[in-house]
């Protein structure tokens, strides 16, 4: 009888052991998350739970994460064991998503790239989507407009919706800099106006409004994309993000680099939509003009837009292929002066 107890011990043992290693393998995860899903918005919200509830936001980059109300784990800093072996290179999303797993701790980037390979390997669609989120901490005008932060749109029954695993998960307090886990379900399929409050995608259309929200971040900022910062960008003209014009004027925007010899090094971003260029006419992508003096390329890069209907609204400045600037134009028809 002893030995039967003991034999019973080690098989339970040994499955839970199983269960705790199928874990650490997103695929295993995902079908085990949604075993008893029976609809989209089921196994999405399986997944988008268990991460909020599991996965710890990492406000510094050493080996240990404050959590208050939960237990503080540790983690490396590199990726882990598995990445150094030699069998094929999974997709990113996957890689990220199984260092979050074994080390319950992630920033934004690794909350959205677990939700998306959980998803992927549950046949949910979903988007990682990079833009801009208003810190709530921040002082006004004290933060850069750009690209600052990841979260996902998801597909639920044929309709996208949106998604933030990061900030529904807890928050990070002001002073001690000590990540407080509050499941918040305001960023859980919130409706695009509410979730455009603060939140502003690199690409607008990921906005999924049929009309475009303009941050007030604009009057003191044009928004500086994604691949702004693989630049040598140190000032713009004109300075604010919303110019006001009329049909027929002509406009000028200037870029200003410190090594546009590196610069013109860089390869351009191959993740971005072709589709993006004919989205629009409202949307107007230039680049600059090919300026060059005794051989040395010109740090001043200068572009020119000729405004010839009201319909313009948007320009983006590409650089190097890449669009770099986002402006908002309100363009309007001048009036005649009546003569006697």
């Amino acid at each position: 009888m002893e030995a039967m107890k003991k034999y019973l011990l080690l098989i339970g043992l040994a499955a839970s052991f199983s269960v705790v290693k199928a874990q650490d393998d997103p695929q295993q995860l995902a079908l085990h998350l949604t075993r008893n899903s029976h609809t989209d918005y089921e196994k999405v919200s399986a997944i988008f739970h268990w991460i909020t509830d599991n996965i710890a936001y990492r406000v510094n980059s050493g080996y240990r994460v404050p959590v208050i109300g939960n237990t503080t784990r540790k983690f490396s800093r590199s990726l882990n064991e598995a990445d150094a072996d030699t069998s094929p290179l999974k997709p990113l999303n996957e890689r990220v998503a199984i260092n979050v797993i074994r080390n319950r701790v992630a920033t934004c980037e690794g909350y959205s790239r677990l939700f998306a390979a959980l998803c992927d390997f549950a046949g949910i669609r979903s988007e990682l989507i990079v833009g801009y989120a208003r810190n709530r901490y921040a002082r006004p005008g004290g933060e850069r407009f750009g690209v600052n932060h990841f979260w996902n749109a998801v597909q639920i029954d044929g309709k996208w919706q949106l998604l933030d695993a990061t900030w529904a998960s807890g928050y990070v307090t002001g002073r001690g800099g000590e990540f407080v886990k509050e499941y918040d379900p305001a960023y859980f399929l919130a409706s695009p106006d509410q979730f455009g409050i603060d939140h502003y995608p690199d690409d607008q259309r990921w906005s999924l409004l049929d009309y475009d929200k303009i941050p007030g971040e604009y009057y003191r900022s044009p928004f500086q994309q994604r691949s702004y910062l693989k630049y040598s960008i140190t000032s713009w003209f004109p300075q604010k993000g919303i110019i006001e014009t009329y049909i027929g004027d002509t406009l000028r925007f200037t870029l200003v680099t410190t090594d546009p010899k590196r610069d013109s090094a860089i390869s351009p971003d191959y993740l971005v939509d072709s589709a993006i260029y004919t989205h629009s006419p409202a949307w107007v992508f230039l680049r600059p003009e090919f300026d060059i003096n005794d051989g040395v390329i010109s740090n001043r890069h200068t572009y020119v837009l000729p405004v010839t209907s009201a319909g313009i609204q948007w320009v983006h400045l590409l650089y190097n292929g890449d669009m770099v600037l986002r402006y908002k134009l309100n363009v309007k028809e001048r009036r005649e002066v009546a003569t006697r």
